[in-house]
């Protein structure tokens, strides 16, 4: 494949994304921007948001974990199903009732200004780390497996794509991204439906019997039953449920596309249709992925194991496994056609989950640490447009610093980074809107900030010693549950009685 194909593809489907911002973004305003207007459809906002909360991570990195651990994300998944019921019928009802355009001013109206800028920092944290860890994946199978030989560097490929994302989302903001990642989300389904179907021509066999020869390869394996292990059902399970109510529940990314609905009920049919289509679209990838081996295995592959555990299959004469399974086979050992779909399925993965990040980044920063809205006097619309802007052109900046730093420090693993990033970072959220939401206390405000970044440290230490501290236990997706509890011990130690606590 030449590489004029490919840019050409891209060429095209971004000119579609900027046909899309420049009609939504007609009459936008800063309202706009930040809450769509509330007028955003529910069932709109739900498909838009599987492409957001699955991203270039799970369409890279998910079917490459078949070889590894088999379908032990399933467990992972469950959990998902679980946390999104809690933040349909807990967490949303709170938002609405109190109106709310950052989720963040709960704990500012609870606790004070110190917890509400905390809180609103935590998630510019994580969600800077876990966008960019999302961004940089994409950018790194784009450099190798579709722009090789055409001497673009992946520094020019980061800079551009950001530049894409900049000009389509600076001006209509939530309104756009509900559109787009409506978009992005049809494409990124149809190219996995078709990636998948092709596979099965591929290797000649009706669906039924893959899946028989995926299980007597072991790769359908769910249930695991060992509880001191790190993928243990019920620390996978529950985790995930955690994980759930954390990076989407308390994200104001996710939370800010829901409460653009005009309703509550509106809301939670969005967030219940999202929590079953995103279950179903990663049973997909984990049946893409172990499409992937049976194809390698019928294709001659010879494998062995690969570092970290799991099977690699060898390919003109490379050990090719993980994140680096997908790509090879879709571009190097398909027909040309299905390199074309996984390009607009991998495109169109990487748009919602760092359109959506920036957007929302901008929109904390603005309103929770800057306060735009809150000043006396009040800013006119014009100057907290001017405001708007800089704080968007300075977060993808940003985007492209982390990028970079990426492709320093990466170690072949990006999902299982970004869930740790996730269980050190949205810990302490976890814990404070808990806090406020089941206790009657309250809490010294100096003490906040102090509280959510020693929490952390001390998760971190004790994951470090976990096998040894607690005999035989090892800390897998529960990491994060474990920052909250000892996030919310530490905030106990710190408050005070109150007899009316705002919920």
């Amino acid at each position: 494949m030449t590489p004029l194909l490919p840019a050409t593809v891209v060429a095209l489907y971004f000119a579609l994304l900027l046909g899309i911002a420049f009609y939504t973004s007609r009459h936008s305003d800063n309202e706009s921007f930040f809450i769509g207007n509330r007028n955003s459809k529910w069932w709109l906002v739900a498909f838009g948001m599987v492409g957001t909360s699955l991203s270039g991570i799970t369409f890279i990195s998910v079917p490459g974990t078949v070889g590894k651990s088999g379908f032990d994300y399933l467990q992972v998944v469950g959990g998902y199903v679980a946390g999104y019921m809690v933040v349909a019928f807990v967490l949303l009802p709170l938002y609405y009732r109190l109106q709310l355009t950052s989720i963040y001013s709960y704990l500012g109206s609870r606790f004070g200004m110190s917890a509400y800028k905390t809180g609103a920092l935590f998630f510019i944290v994580s969600r800077t780390l876990g966008a960019t860890l999302r961004l940089y994946l994409v950018i790194k199978v784009l450099e190798r497996f579709v722009l090789a030989g055409s001497g673009i560097s992946f520094e020019v490929t980061a800079v551009v794509i950001l530049v894409l994302i900049l000009l389509y989302t600076y001006r209509g903001g939530v309104k756009t991204i509900v559109w787009t990642d409506t978009l992005q989300t049809t494409f990124m389904l149809t190219a996995l439906l078709v990636c998948l179907y092709c596979l099965l021509q591929a290797v000649h066999m009706p669906f039924s019997a893959a899946l028989r020869q995926m299980a007597a390869a072991g790769f359908t394996h769910t249930i695991r039953s060992d509880p001191f292990a790190a993928n243990y059902f019920w620390k996978q399970f529950i985790g995930g449920a955690f994980i759930t109510i954390a990076m989407t529940g308390l994200d104001q990314e996710m939370m800010q596309k829901n409460i653009s609905v005009r309703t509550l009920g509106g809301a939670q049919k969005n967030v219940v249709v999202l929590s079953l289509l995103q279950a179903g679209a990663v049973v997909v990838f984990l049946l893409l992925g172990g499409m992937l081996y049976l194809y390698v295995m019928q294709a001659g592959g010879s494998f062995a194991p690969a570092p970290g555990g799991g099977n690699a299959f060898m390919y003109q004469g490379k050990a090719i496994a993980g994140d680096d399974l997908f790509p090879t086979v879709a571009l190097s050992m398909l027909p040309p056609y299905v390199g074309i779909l996984f390009i607009i399925g991998l495109i169109s993965a990487l748009f919602p989950s760092a359109d959506g990040a920036l957007t929302a980044l901008t929109s904390s920063f603005c309103i929770d640490l800057l306060g735009i809205r809150r000043r006396s006097p009040a800013l006119d619309e014009a100057r907290q447009k001017r405001i708007r802007l800089a704080v968007h052109y300075s977060f993808a900046a940003l985007f492209l610093l982390c990028v970079f730093f990426f492709k320093i420090v990466d170690d072949g693993s990006v999902l299982q980074t970004l869930l740790v990033v996730a269980g050190y970072t949205y810990g302490p959220l976890l814990a404070l809107f808990a806090f406020g939401m089941y206790t009657r206390r309250t809490l010294r405000g100096p003490a906040v900030p102090i509280v959510c970044i020693a929490a952390p440290a001390l998760c971190y230490i004790l994951k470090q010693h976990d096998a040894a501290w607690l005999g035989g236990w090892h800390i897998g997706t529960e990491l994060l549950l474990v920052n909250a509890v000892v996030t919310f011990g530490l905030l106990w130690m710190v408050s005070k009685r109150r007899l009316n606590a705002v919920m």
